[in-house]
């Protein structure tokens, strides 16, 4: 990918809302990210693309009135949440399913680029996001494994 292309990239990102945006073009992929508003877009040239992506945080201390520890599994990027593998086909996982880490929990395609999001630990479902076949923002509630 040229300097040009990541210079465009870059200008795009700062004119829009979007807060990341990641580009892959041969074997290079480019991630370009604000941090906070105000500030000016980076970017971060990476020589190896990852499709798999999990983001855990802990969830027990925003949830007291559960006894169970939950992880909250939260949209990496932005894009089209996808909790089936297929138009049509059976989801990935539902609430109350057992789940193993590693697992896919669901896709999210951004840029025409599908991202599995995998389960950052084994657990069960204690919560799914409504959200089939529309779109998430980078950081919203997927799910929750307890």
């Amino acid at each position: 990918m040229d300097l040009s292309k990541i210079k465009t990239l870059i200008d795009f990102v700062g004119r829009s809302n979007i807060t990341e945006l990641t580009v892959t073009e041969k074997d290079v992929t480019v991630r370009i990210f604000r941090t906070s508003p105000g500030q000016e877009a980076a970017a971060e040239p990476q020589q190896e693309a990852g499709s798999t992506t999990s983001l855990a945080q802990d969830a027990g201390s925003d949830t007291p009135s559960r006894p169970e520890k939950t992880y909250a599994v939260k949209a990496p990027v932005f894009g089209v949440l996808h909790r089936t593998p297929a138009p049509g086909g059976p989801p990935f996982v539902a609430t109350g399913d057992e789940v193993e880490e590693g697992q896919t929990l669901f896709i999210i395609e951004a840029m025409k680029v599908f991202n599995t999001i995998a389960a950052p630990r084994s657990g069960r479902i204690t919560h799914l996001t409504e959200i089939d076949d529309g779109e998430v923002e980078t950081g919203d509630l997927l799910a929750e494994i307890a």
